[in-house]
């Protein structure tokens, strides 16, 4: 078995666990205090971690842009996500973090890398109502769900590049997705814990012209999808005959898009319903990782035409 390949087998078993892993690392002194606080992002992002390389400064980039790199051949963005978070590094940036997600390649500057640990996705809750700003996507208690457990502040990348970046984003409308076609009366059911992914979701759905339930995490979807059954049961049905497709996130808080769709497909009333795994891991070996989880499809975020296109797809093939 090749080293890819092994690495895939690896995350699907973690995945069948509701298990992931979080590259834990510091940015410096946290704005109005002297603490070093611990930040974290999923490994399954991260293609390397390099000291840092020489960067060519971009005239006129956004301050939060430290430059370019040349990694391996390819010229990519860095960014100072101690400027960005506010941290003060004593010793400037040190290490790179080269991470892959939502059809990009970047560099992310931070000061050191502190570890890789291994947590249950139930470790770690949103940071919804306690971050205003939108950078803070999720708390990991990394000692287990104790009390006084240490803290990582899981970040939103996804938002952090629409933010730092220049978009090249298409309108979304009617005219990029087209319309989706449901059976009447149904609906469907979006699980995913980023903000800006949510608004971006909600447009594209609306421009398809279809009605949807969205919620923050696997575990909010389960609920729903579990509510919807119990009330279906009453009268002879199933969720099925309320929920036409789900599209889901892999990296939630509580519950991972992974165990979602296996929950999903060992429900009876249920496993009809066509899921489409929509993630940010958007390099090869994530793709193929996520493809052995038993979804009806796979589509990288964020493209609202290529997104419709494979709705539809995923409702062909299942005759829904």
């Amino acid at each position: 078995m090749s080293s890819s390949q092994h690495d895939i087998e690896q995350r699907v078993r973690l995945a069948g666990n509701n298990m992931f892993e979080l590259l834990l690392f510091r940015l410096g002194e946290a704005p109005d205090s002297e603490q070093r606080e611990l930040y974290g992002i999923n490994v399954f992002k991260v293609r390397e971690i390099l000291a840092m390389p020489t960067i060519t400064v971009v005239a006129g980039a956004n301050e939060e842009i430290l430059g370019v790199a040349d990694i391996r051949g390819q010229i990519i963005p860095v960014i100072d996500l101690a400027k960005v978070t506010g941290c003060r590094p004593k010793n400037g940036p040190k290490i790179l973090l080269v991470t892959e997600f939502a059809r990009t390649t970047q560099g992310f500057a931070v000061e050191e890398v502190d570890d890789i640990v291994r947590l249950e996705w139930n470790q770690v809750l949103s940071a919804e109502s306690h971050s205003s700003g939108g950078t803070v996507t999720s708390f990991a208690r990394l000692d287990g769900n104790v009390d006084g457990s240490r803290l990582a502040q899981v970040l939103d990348v996804e938002q952090i590049l629409r933010d730092v970046l220049p978009s090249t984003e298409v309108e979304i409308n009617e005219s990029s997705t087209g319309r989706l076609i449901l059976k009447p009366g149904t609906k469907v059911l979006a699980a995913d814990d980023s903000g800006v992914a949510r608004s971006l979701i909600a447009q594209s759905l609306n421009a398809m012209g279809v009605s949807f339930i969205m919620t923050k995490s696997g575990q909010e979807a389960w609920n729903v999808l579990e509510d919807l059954q119990r009330k279906a049961e009453k009268h002879g049905g199933c969720a099925a005959d309320e929920i036409a497709l789900v599209l889901t996130d892999l990296e939630m808080p509580e519950m991972d898009g992974f165990t979602l769709t296996r929950r999903i497909k060992a429900n009876a009333g249920m496993q009809a319903i066509p899921v489409v795994i929509h993630s940010s891991l958007s390099g090869s070996a994530n793709e193929e990782h996520v493809r052995k989880v038993g979804a009806n499809a796979y589509v990288a975020k964020f493209a609202a035409g290529e997104l419709a296109t494979v709705m539809r797809d995923a409702l062909k093939l299942t005759g829904t």
